[in-house]
């Protein structure tokens, strides 16, 4: 599957969707290897299994297989730490002083430019929503040279490919229902 196979399936009340992905699919504030490894990061983060199949799809042959690896690296490792910061952050006390004794090794070498890996976080950590997290990538990114427009555009996408995750999974239900009430 493909992203214009995705596009196509969104329904009408999508539209905005299908046009978002269109426009961010060739978003000229990010490299092709940051786009890219957001797209897969994001759909990845997102739950979603045909959407992931076709952002791999799309975007993987854009990706070197160590910024491939790197962008599925970024969801999972960010799936785990955006728990348990998000606990630390909102639970307060003594928490967040306490060691996490959890292992994170992929972030000190994830086998791409740290900041693009560190972009990937910050988008998947958007759509977990962990502010912590958030706050944290976005000073690093900023920090390696990426400015402003570059973290939006990574954002925006996190957030277009989470909403069409949710618009398939809906549909899916949608015709789920139907077929057992056929």
């Amino acid at each position: 599957m493909s992203l214009e196979a995705i596009r196509n399936r969104l329904p009408d009340y999508a539209k905005d969707l299908k046009l978002n992905l269109g426009s961010l699919s060739t978003e000229p504030a990010l490299t092709q290897q940051q786009r890219a490894g957001t797209f897969v990061a994001s759909a990845i983060a997102s739950r979603n299994a045909e959407l992931t199949a076709a952002m791999v799809a799309e975007f993987g042959a854009q990706l070197t297989p160590e910024a491939l690896t790197a962008a599925k690296a970024a969801a999972a490792i960010m799936g785990m730490n955006n728990v348990y910061y998000r606990f630390t952050h909102l639970v307060g006390g003594d928490y967040a002083s306490m060691p996490a004794k959890l292992r994170m090794n992929v972030m000190a070498k994830p086998g791409v430019e740290k900041v693009d890996f560190e972009l990937w976080s910050l988008a998947v950590s958007a759509i977990n929503g962990c502010g912590m997290c958030m706050e944290s990538h976005e000073k690093v990114v900023l920090h390696g040279g990426l400015g402003k427009e570059a973290v939006q555009a990574a954002v925006r996408i996190a957030s277009v490919v989470h909403a069409v995750a949710g618009v398939l999974d809906a549909e899916d239900a949608l015709a789920s229902t139907l077929r057992a009430a056929a």
